[in-house]
Protein backbone atom coordinates (compact mmCIF):
# COMPACT_ATOMS: atom_id res chain seq x y z
CA UNK A 1 0.00 0.00 0.00
CA UNK A 2 2.83 2.59 1.28
CA UNK A 3 4.61 1.43 -2.01
CA UNK A 4 1.85 2.38 -4.57
CA UNK A 5 2.54 5.40 -6.58
CA UNK A 6 0.98 9.34 -6.37
CA UNK A 7 -1.82 10.50 -8.16
CA UNK A 8 -1.27 11.00 -11.36
CA UNK A 9 -3.13 14.35 -12.98
CA UNK A 10 -3.16 14.22 -17.20
CA UNK A 11 -3.06 17.59 -19.04
CA UNK A 12 -3.56 19.12 -22.28
CA UNK A 13 -4.60 22.27 -23.99
CA UNK A 14 -6.25 22.37 -27.02
CA UNK A 15 -6.11 24.85 -29.94
CA UNK A 16 -5.84 24.98 -33.99
CA UNK A 17 -2.82 24.63 -35.50
CA UNK A 18 -4.24 26.49 -38.72
CA UNK A 19 -4.01 29.89 -36.58
CA UNK A 20 -0.58 29.82 -35.37
CA UNK A 21 0.46 31.62 -38.70
CA UNK A 22 -2.29 33.74 -39.09
CA UNK A 23 -1.94 35.62 -35.83
CA UNK A 24 1.78 35.68 -34.55
CA UNK A 25 1.82 35.30 -30.76
CA UNK A 26 -1.36 33.53 -29.88
CA UNK A 27 0.07 29.82 -29.64
CA UNK A 28 3.10 30.91 -27.16
CA UNK A 29 0.07 33.19 -24.99
CA UNK A 30 -1.82 30.27 -25.09
CA UNK A 31 0.78 28.00 -24.23
CA UNK A 32 1.30 30.15 -21.08
CA UNK A 33 -2.25 29.54 -19.81
CA UNK A 34 -1.65 25.25 -19.50
CA UNK A 35 1.75 26.48 -17.76
CA UNK A 36 -0.29 28.29 -15.60
CA UNK A 37 -2.31 25.87 -14.96
CA UNK A 38 -0.04 22.93 -14.59
CA UNK A 39 1.30 25.37 -11.50
CA UNK A 40 -1.97 25.27 -9.84
CA UNK A 41 -2.88 21.61 -9.97
CA UNK A 42 0.45 20.89 -8.88
CA UNK A 43 0.23 19.72 -4.69
CA UNK A 44 2.52 17.16 -2.99
CA UNK A 45 1.31 13.23 -3.53
CA UNK A 46 0.13 14.45 -7.37
CA UNK A 47 2.14 14.32 -10.42
CA UNK A 48 0.90 16.31 -13.45
CA UNK A 49 1.31 14.70 -16.57
CA UNK A 50 1.16 18.16 -18.96
CA UNK A 51 1.73 17.61 -22.56
CA UNK A 52 0.86 21.23 -23.55
CA UNK A 53 -1.48 22.46 -26.96
CA UNK A 54 -2.84 20.06 -28.63
CA UNK A 55 -3.83 21.34 -32.31
CA UNK A 56 -4.40 18.75 -34.65
CA UNK A 57 -5.41 14.73 -35.02
CA UNK A 58 -1.96 13.75 -35.17
CA UNK A 59 -0.38 14.89 -32.24
CA UNK A 60 -4.17 14.23 -30.39
CA UNK A 61 -3.32 10.37 -31.33
CA UNK A 62 -0.08 10.33 -30.21
CA UNK A 63 -1.19 12.50 -26.77
CA UNK A 64 -3.93 9.32 -26.23
CA UNK A 65 -1.39 7.18 -26.03
CA UNK A 66 1.43 9.02 -24.21
CA UNK A 67 -1.07 9.73 -21.15
CA UNK A 68 -2.27 6.22 -21.39
CA UNK A 69 1.12 5.19 -20.88
CA UNK A 70 2.27 7.46 -18.41
CA UNK A 71 -1.11 5.39 -16.56
CA UNK A 72 -3.08 9.19 -15.82
CA UNK A 73 -5.71 8.56 -13.62
CA UNK A 74 -7.70 11.81 -14.44
CA UNK A 75 -7.73 14.43 -17.31
CA UNK A 76 -8.04 17.88 -17.25
CA UNK A 77 -8.97 19.22 -20.72
CA UNK A 78 -8.24 22.91 -20.59
CA UNK A 79 -10.29 24.37 -23.44
CA UNK A 80 -7.97 27.92 -24.62
CA UNK A 81 -9.62 28.79 -27.55
CA UNK A 82 -11.44 27.13 -30.51
CA UNK A 83 -10.37 23.58 -31.34
CA UNK A 84 -11.67 20.74 -33.51
CA UNK A 85 -13.21 18.19 -31.65
CA UNK A 86 -11.18 15.82 -33.72
CA UNK A 87 -8.06 17.02 -31.59
CA UNK A 88 -9.81 16.17 -28.52
CA UNK A 89 -11.48 12.60 -28.94
CA UNK A 90 -9.06 10.51 -29.63
CA UNK A 91 -6.61 11.65 -26.44
CA UNK A 92 -9.81 10.68 -24.13
CA UNK A 93 -10.72 7.55 -26.10
CA UNK A 94 -7.32 6.32 -25.66
CA UNK A 95 -6.53 7.55 -22.45
CA UNK A 96 -9.77 6.12 -21.10
CA UNK A 97 -10.15 7.75 -17.57
CA UNK A 98 -12.16 10.91 -16.40
CA UNK A 99 -11.73 13.50 -18.33
CA UNK A 100 -12.91 16.88 -17.20
CA UNK A 101 -12.92 19.98 -19.25
CA UNK A 102 -11.86 23.61 -17.79
CA UNK A 103 -13.60 26.56 -19.79
CA UNK A 104 -11.13 29.07 -18.42
CA UNK A 105 -11.07 32.94 -19.37
CA UNK A 106 -7.87 34.56 -18.57
CA UNK A 107 -9.88 37.33 -17.36
CA UNK A 108 -12.93 38.66 -16.18
CA UNK A 109 -13.97 40.51 -19.46
CA UNK A 110 -12.61 41.84 -22.37
CA UNK A 111 -10.84 45.14 -21.83
CA UNK A 112 -13.26 46.13 -25.11
CA UNK A 113 -11.91 49.72 -25.05
CA UNK A 114 -7.97 48.68 -25.15
CA UNK A 115 -9.57 45.94 -28.00
CA UNK A 116 -11.40 48.25 -29.93
CA UNK A 117 -8.44 50.62 -30.10
CA UNK A 118 -6.02 47.94 -31.68
CA UNK A 119 -7.32 49.22 -35.01
CA UNK A 120 -6.00 46.07 -36.92
CA UNK A 121 -8.51 43.70 -37.63
CA UNK A 122 -6.32 40.75 -37.69
CA UNK A 123 -4.00 41.63 -34.19
CA UNK A 124 -7.87 42.34 -32.68
CA UNK A 125 -9.06 38.84 -33.58
CA UNK A 126 -5.61 37.09 -32.33
CA UNK A 127 -6.56 38.84 -29.13
CA UNK A 128 -10.19 37.54 -29.06
CA UNK A 129 -9.03 34.02 -29.74
CA UNK A 130 -6.76 34.34 -26.46
CA UNK A 131 -10.42 34.58 -24.87
CA UNK A 132 -12.40 32.42 -26.85
CA UNK A 133 -12.31 28.73 -24.31
CA UNK A 134 -16.13 28.68 -24.39
CA UNK A 135 -16.83 28.19 -27.87
CA UNK A 136 -15.08 24.74 -28.44
CA UNK A 137 -17.10 22.91 -25.14
CA UNK A 138 -20.35 22.86 -26.67
CA UNK A 139 -18.84 20.55 -29.39
CA UNK A 140 -16.36 18.68 -26.95
CA UNK A 141 -19.44 18.14 -25.47
CA UNK A 142 -21.35 16.78 -28.46
CA UNK A 143 -19.06 14.31 -29.59
CA UNK A 144 -18.23 12.66 -25.74
CA UNK A 145 -21.77 12.56 -25.66
CA UNK A 146 -22.23 10.85 -29.02
CA UNK A 147 -19.31 8.37 -28.18
CA UNK A 148 -21.12 7.76 -24.96
CA UNK A 149 -18.02 9.29 -22.77
CA UNK A 150 -18.60 10.65 -19.47
CA UNK A 151 -16.95 14.42 -18.62
CA UNK A 152 -17.37 17.33 -16.39
CA UNK A 153 -17.37 20.54 -16.79
CA UNK A 154 -15.63 23.64 -14.86
CA UNK A 155 -16.37 27.20 -16.49
CA UNK A 156 -15.15 30.22 -15.04
CA UNK A 157 -11.49 31.89 -14.98
CA UNK A 158 -7.50 31.14 -15.34
CA UNK A 159 -6.95 33.67 -12.38
CA UNK A 160 -8.79 35.16 -9.58
CA UNK A 161 -11.56 32.38 -9.16
CA UNK A 162 -11.82 30.96 -5.79
CA UNK A 163 -14.96 29.20 -6.73
CA UNK A 164 -13.46 27.45 -9.55
CA UNK A 165 -10.23 26.53 -8.60
CA UNK A 166 -11.87 25.13 -5.39
CA UNK A 167 -13.98 22.93 -7.17
CA UNK A 168 -10.89 21.98 -9.13
CA UNK A 169 -9.70 20.90 -5.91
CA UNK A 170 -12.17 18.90 -5.11
CA UNK A 171 -12.25 17.18 -7.97
CA UNK A 172 -8.24 16.15 -7.35
CA UNK A 173 -9.16 15.11 -4.06
CA UNK A 174 -12.15 12.39 -4.95
CA UNK A 175 -9.38 11.33 -7.81
CA UNK A 176 -7.04 10.91 -4.93
CA UNK A 177 -9.42 8.98 -2.89
CA UNK A 178 -10.46 6.78 -5.92
CA UNK A 179 -6.33 6.11 -6.22
CA UNK A 180 -6.32 5.36 -2.89
CA UNK A 181 -9.08 3.18 -2.73
CA UNK A 182 -7.66 1.33 -5.94
CA UNK A 183 -5.03 0.42 -4.31
CA UNK A 184 -6.20 0.06 -0.84
CA UNK A 185 -5.67 -3.91 0.55
CA UNK A 186 -8.75 -4.47 2.80
CA UNK A 187 -8.26 -7.43 5.61
CA UNK A 188 -11.72 -9.91 6.58
CA UNK A 189 -10.98 -11.37 9.65
CA UNK A 190 -13.73 -13.95 11.15
CA UNK A 191 -16.89 -13.74 9.68
CA UNK A 192 -20.35 -11.90 9.75
CA UNK A 193 -22.05 -11.50 12.76
CA UNK A 194 -25.05 -14.25 12.79
CA UNK A 195 -28.35 -12.80 11.44
CA UNK A 196 -26.87 -9.46 10.52
CA UNK A 197 -28.82 -9.63 6.44
CA UNK A 198 -27.96 -6.20 5.96
CA UNK A 199 -24.50 -6.28 5.96
CA UNK A 200 -23.73 -8.61 4.12
CA UNK A 201 -21.86 -8.03 1.04
CA UNK A 202 -20.59 -8.98 -2.48
CA UNK A 203 -16.74 -8.68 -2.40
CA UNK A 204 -16.44 -9.01 -6.30
CA UNK A 205 -19.15 -5.86 -6.31
CA UNK A 206 -16.74 -4.08 -3.69
CA UNK A 207 -13.68 -4.88 -5.79
CA UNK A 208 -15.41 -4.21 -9.36
CA UNK A 209 -16.71 -0.83 -8.26
CA UNK A 210 -13.53 0.98 -6.23
CA UNK A 211 -11.01 -1.63 -6.70
CA UNK A 212 -8.25 -3.10 -4.49
CA UNK A 213 -7.59 -6.34 -3.12
CA UNK A 214 -9.68 -8.37 -0.22
CA UNK A 215 -7.15 -10.51 1.99
CA UNK A 216 -8.76 -12.98 4.15
CA UNK A 217 -7.65 -13.49 7.12
CA UNK A 218 -7.95 -16.12 10.14
CA UNK A 219 -8.24 -14.69 13.56
CA UNK A 220 -5.56 -17.72 14.24
CA UNK A 221 -2.99 -15.54 12.96
CA UNK A 222 -3.59 -12.79 14.99
CA UNK A 223 -3.75 -15.21 18.16
CA UNK A 224 -0.38 -16.70 17.35
CA UNK A 225 1.46 -13.25 16.69
CA UNK A 226 0.60 -12.36 20.25
CA UNK A 227 2.13 -15.36 21.59
CA UNK A 228 5.63 -13.51 20.06
CA UNK A 229 4.89 -10.06 21.44
CA UNK A 230 7.73 -9.30 24.62
CA UNK A 231 7.07 -7.55 27.82
CA UNK A 232 9.23 -4.79 26.72
CA UNK A 233 6.63 -4.24 23.96
CA UNK A 234 3.74 -4.85 26.34
CA UNK A 235 4.85 -1.73 28.60
CA UNK A 236 6.08 0.21 25.74
CA UNK A 237 2.49 0.20 24.08
CA UNK A 238 0.75 0.91 27.94
CA UNK A 239 2.63 3.92 28.29
CA UNK A 240 1.50 4.67 24.33
CA UNK A 241 -2.26 4.01 25.88
CA UNK A 242 -1.44 6.14 29.04
CA UNK A 243 -0.57 9.38 26.50
CA UNK A 244 -2.94 8.54 23.81
CA UNK A 245 -6.04 7.97 25.55
CA UNK A 246 -7.62 9.01 28.90
CA UNK A 247 -7.46 5.61 30.62
CA UNK A 248 -9.95 6.06 33.36
CA UNK A 249 -8.87 4.70 37.15
CA UNK A 250 -11.01 1.50 37.39
CA UNK A 251 -9.09 0.22 34.50
CA UNK A 252 -7.04 -2.45 35.92
CA UNK A 253 -3.31 -2.79 34.77
CA UNK A 254 -3.80 -6.89 33.66
CA UNK A 255 -6.64 -5.46 30.79
CA UNK A 256 -4.46 -2.97 29.90
CA UNK A 257 -1.58 -5.34 28.95
CA UNK A 258 -3.61 -7.56 27.62
CA UNK A 259 -5.08 -4.94 25.46
CA UNK A 260 -1.34 -4.17 24.45
CA UNK A 261 -0.27 -7.35 23.92
CA UNK A 262 -2.67 -7.56 21.21
CA UNK A 263 -2.49 -3.80 19.52
CA UNK A 264 1.26 -5.34 19.16
CA UNK A 265 0.15 -8.20 17.18
CA UNK A 266 -2.44 -6.21 15.01
CA UNK A 267 0.31 -3.92 14.10
CA UNK A 268 2.77 -6.77 13.15
CA UNK A 269 -0.58 -8.61 10.70
CA UNK A 270 -1.20 -4.97 9.22
CA UNK A 271 2.31 -4.66 8.13
CA UNK A 272 2.60 -8.10 7.11
CA UNK A 273 -0.74 -8.33 5.33
CA UNK A 274 0.14 -4.52 3.86
CA UNK A 275 -3.67 -3.33 5.03
CA UNK A 276 -5.04 -0.05 4.20
CA UNK A 277 -8.27 -1.40 6.60
CA UNK A 278 -9.36 -3.96 8.25
CA UNK A 279 -12.98 -5.69 9.07
CA UNK A 280 -13.68 -8.30 11.52
CA UNK A 281 -16.09 -10.30 14.23
CA UNK A 282 -15.24 -13.57 15.92
CA UNK A 283 -16.46 -15.05 18.85
CA UNK A 284 -13.75 -17.47 19.62
CA UNK A 285 -15.75 -19.83 21.86
CA UNK A 286 -13.93 -22.77 22.82
CA UNK A 287 -10.43 -21.68 21.91
CA UNK A 288 -9.27 -19.45 24.35
CA UNK A 289 -6.41 -18.04 22.62
CA UNK A 290 -8.67 -16.33 19.52
CA UNK A 291 -11.05 -15.27 22.51
CA UNK A 292 -8.55 -13.61 24.47
CA UNK A 293 -7.08 -11.81 21.07
CA UNK A 294 -10.85 -10.47 19.56
CA UNK A 295 -11.96 -9.36 23.66
CA UNK A 296 -8.47 -7.49 23.95
CA UNK A 297 -8.82 -5.82 19.92
CA UNK A 298 -10.57 -2.35 20.66
CA UNK A 299 -7.47 -0.34 22.15
CA UNK A 300 -5.59 -1.55 19.03
CA UNK A 301 -8.42 -1.19 16.63
CA UNK A 302 -8.50 2.55 17.65
CA UNK A 303 -4.83 2.73 17.45
CA UNK A 304 -4.91 1.71 13.65
CA UNK A 305 -7.98 3.98 12.35
CA UNK A 306 -5.83 6.87 14.09
CA UNK A 307 -3.25 6.20 11.88
CA UNK A 308 -5.43 6.10 8.93
CA UNK A 309 -6.16 1.99 8.50
CA UNK A 310 -10.19 2.45 9.49
CA UNK A 311 -11.24 -1.05 11.66
CA UNK A 312 -15.19 -1.71 11.72
CA UNK A 313 -16.27 -4.43 13.42
CA UNK A 314 -19.14 -6.64 12.85
CA UNK A 315 -17.26 -7.55 9.92
CA UNK A 316 -19.06 -4.38 7.81
CA UNK A 317 -17.05 -4.70 4.85
CA UNK A 318 -19.78 -2.33 3.10
CA UNK A 319 -18.70 0.78 5.94
CA UNK A 320 -14.84 0.13 6.48
CA UNK A 321 -15.33 1.50 2.63
CA UNK A 322 -16.86 3.95 4.21
CA UNK A 323 -15.02 5.09 6.40
CA UNK A 324 -11.56 4.59 4.09
CA UNK A 325 -13.38 7.13 1.98
CA UNK A 326 -13.86 9.81 4.48
CA UNK A 327 -10.27 9.57 6.37
CA UNK A 328 -9.03 9.61 3.01
CA UNK A 329 -10.49 12.68 2.17
CA UNK A 330 -8.95 13.78 5.55
CA UNK A 331 -12.14 14.12 7.75
CA UNK A 332 -11.94 10.67 10.30
CA UNK A 333 -14.43 7.61 9.52
CA UNK A 334 -15.80 6.74 12.78
CA UNK A 335 -17.94 3.42 12.93
CA UNK A 336 -21.49 4.15 14.23
CA UNK A 337 -24.63 3.64 14.12
CA UNK A 338 -28.36 4.59 15.40
CA UNK A 339 -28.67 4.58 19.80
CA UNK A 340 -31.87 6.75 20.44
CA UNK A 341 -33.74 9.62 19.41
CA UNK A 342 -34.02 12.33 21.61
CA UNK A 343 -37.23 14.21 20.41
CA UNK A 344 -37.04 17.29 23.24
CA UNK A 345 -33.81 18.33 21.87
CA UNK A 346 -34.51 17.00 18.45
CA UNK A 347 -31.29 15.17 17.81
CA UNK A 348 -30.38 12.05 16.62
CA UNK A 349 -27.82 9.87 19.47
CA UNK A 350 -25.64 7.87 17.66
CA UNK A 351 -22.34 5.53 18.18
CA UNK A 352 -21.13 1.68 18.28
CA UNK A 353 -19.04 -0.60 20.64
CA UNK A 354 -15.78 -1.31 19.34
CA UNK A 355 -12.98 0.91 18.04
CA UNK A 356 -13.68 4.58 17.17
CA UNK A 357 -11.88 7.25 15.49
CA UNK A 358 -9.92 8.98 18.25
CA UNK A 359 -8.44 11.72 15.82
CA UNK A 360 -11.77 13.21 15.78
CA UNK A 361 -12.61 13.01 19.14
CA UNK A 362 -14.03 15.84 21.51
CA UNK A 363 -11.84 15.48 23.80
CA UNK A 364 -9.38 12.78 24.88
CA UNK A 365 -11.12 9.38 24.10
CA UNK A 366 -11.82 7.67 27.52
CA UNK A 367 -10.70 4.11 28.07
CA UNK A 368 -13.33 1.94 30.53
CA UNK A 369 -13.46 -1.59 31.67
CA UNK A 370 -16.52 -3.57 30.58
CA UNK A 371 -18.05 -6.09 32.50
CA UNK A 372 -19.67 -7.82 29.71
CA UNK A 373 -19.34 -7.32 25.78
CA UNK A 374 -23.43 -6.57 24.85
CA UNK A 375 -23.76 -8.79 22.43
CA UNK A 376 -20.57 -10.21 22.09
CA UNK A 377 -18.35 -12.29 23.78
CA UNK A 378 -16.26 -11.71 26.56
CA UNK A 379 -15.16 -8.69 28.55
CA UNK A 380 -12.39 -6.38 28.45
CA UNK A 381 -11.38 -2.71 27.96
CA UNK A 382 -13.83 -0.07 25.91
CA UNK A 383 -13.42 3.38 24.35
CA UNK A 384 -16.10 5.98 25.18
CA UNK A 385 -15.88 9.45 22.76
CA UNK A 386 -17.77 11.96 20.85
CA UNK A 387 -17.11 13.15 17.54
CA UNK A 388 -16.19 16.60 17.69
CA UNK A 389 -18.58 19.60 17.88
CA UNK A 390 -19.46 21.00 14.65
CA UNK A 391 -20.50 20.16 11.17
CA UNK A 392 -20.18 16.58 10.07
CA UNK A 393 -20.88 14.51 7.18
CA UNK A 394 -22.34 11.13 7.25
CA UNK A 395 -21.69 8.10 4.69
CA UNK A 396 -22.88 4.65 3.69
CA UNK A 397 -21.76 2.50 1.28
CA UNK A 398 -25.47 0.75 -0.05
CA UNK A 399 -25.49 -2.21 -1.96
CA UNK A 400 -28.81 -1.68 -4.05
CA UNK A 401 -31.89 -5.10 -4.88
CA UNK A 402 -30.19 -4.41 -8.43
CA UNK A 403 -26.40 -5.73 -7.49
CA UNK A 404 -25.02 -2.18 -7.58
CA UNK A 405 -23.26 0.35 -5.06
CA UNK A 406 -24.28 3.49 -4.20
CA UNK A 407 -23.02 6.75 -2.33
CA UNK A 408 -25.74 7.65 0.54
CA UNK A 409 -24.79 11.09 2.20
CA UNK A 410 -26.18 13.47 4.71
CA UNK A 411 -24.73 16.69 6.39
CA UNK A 412 -25.23 17.84 10.00
CA UNK A 413 -23.97 18.48 12.87
CA UNK A 414 -22.39 17.43 16.45
CA UNK A 415 -23.65 18.67 19.20
CA UNK A 416 -22.74 19.20 22.64
CA UNK A 417 -25.22 17.55 25.27
CA UNK A 418 -25.48 15.07 27.33
CA UNK A 419 -24.09 11.60 26.11
CA UNK A 420 -24.54 7.55 27.42
CA UNK A 421 -21.33 7.14 29.50
CA UNK A 422 -21.61 3.13 28.24
CA UNK A 423 -17.91 3.03 27.40
CA UNK A 424 -18.50 3.13 23.56
CA UNK A 425 -18.04 5.95 21.02
CA UNK A 426 -21.33 8.41 21.22
CA UNK A 427 -22.85 11.52 19.90
CA UNK A 428 -25.66 13.60 19.79
CA UNK A 429 -26.84 15.11 15.63
CA UNK A 430 -28.95 17.50 14.69
CA UNK A 431 -30.02 18.08 10.86
CA UNK A 432 -31.21 20.46 8.71
CA UNK A 433 -34.87 18.66 8.19
CA UNK A 434 -35.00 17.64 11.80
CA UNK A 435 -34.39 14.36 13.62
CA UNK A 436 -37.86 12.81 12.33
CA UNK A 437 -37.11 13.17 8.82
CA UNK A 438 -33.46 12.84 8.60
CA UNK A 439 -34.32 9.42 10.12
CA UNK A 440 -37.23 8.19 7.38
CA UNK A 441 -35.18 9.67 4.49
CA UNK A 442 -32.35 8.16 5.26
CA UNK A 443 -33.70 4.20 5.85
CA UNK A 444 -35.91 5.17 2.65
CA UNK A 445 -32.44 4.30 0.74
CA UNK A 446 -32.08 0.96 2.37
CA UNK A 447 -28.87 1.24 3.89
CA UNK A 448 -27.10 -0.89 6.42
CA UNK A 449 -27.30 0.00 9.83
CA UNK A 450 -24.21 1.11 10.06
CA UNK A 451 -22.57 4.22 8.91
CA UNK A 452 -19.11 6.26 8.84
CA UNK A 453 -19.30 9.40 10.53
CA UNK A 454 -16.49 12.16 9.69
CA UNK A 455 -16.39 16.03 10.60
CA UNK A 456 -16.40 19.11 8.28
CA UNK A 457 -19.28 18.99 5.21
CA UNK A 458 -17.43 17.07 2.24
CA UNK A 459 -20.78 15.80 0.64
CA UNK A 460 -19.31 17.64 -2.60
CA UNK A 461 -15.83 16.10 -2.46
CA UNK A 462 -17.86 12.40 -2.33
CA UNK A 463 -20.53 12.97 -5.06
CA UNK A 464 -17.60 14.16 -7.15
CA UNK A 465 -15.66 10.77 -6.15
CA UNK A 466 -18.94 9.49 -7.21
CA UNK A 467 -18.94 10.74 -10.41
CA UNK A 468 -15.51 9.32 -10.99
CA UNK A 469 -16.74 5.77 -10.29
CA UNK A 470 -19.79 5.81 -11.92
CA UNK A 471 -22.00 4.89 -9.34
CA UNK A 472 -25.03 6.74 -7.59
CA UNK A 473 -24.88 9.27 -5.54
CA UNK A 474 -27.49 10.21 -2.93
CA UNK A 475 -27.45 13.29 -0.50
CA UNK A 476 -30.35 13.53 1.96
CA UNK A 477 -29.65 16.72 3.76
Amino acid sequence: MSAHKNLRVGLFGIGLDTYWPQFPGLKPRLASYVRAVQKKLERPGVEVVNLGLIDNPKKALVAGHQFRAADVDVIFLHATTYALSSTVLPVVQRAKVPVIILNLAPAAAIDYAKFNALGDRTAMTGDWLAFCAACPVPEIANVFNRARIDFHQITGMLHDDPVCWNEVDAWIEAARVAHTMFHNRLGLMGHYYGGMLDIASDTTLQCATFGGHIEIMEVDELAALRRDVSAKQIKERVAQFQKVFAVQKDCSQFELERAAKTSVALDRLVKEHDLGSLAYFYSGTGNAENEDAISSIILGNSLLTARGIPVAGEYEVKNVQAMKILDTFGVGGSFTEYYAMDFNDDVVLMGHDGPGHIKIAQGKTKVRPLKVYHGKVGRGLSVEMSVQHGPVTLLSVVETADGKLKLLMAEGESVPGPILEIGNTNSRYRFSLGARQFVNDWNAHGPAHHCAVGVGHVAEKISKLGKLLGIEIVQVC
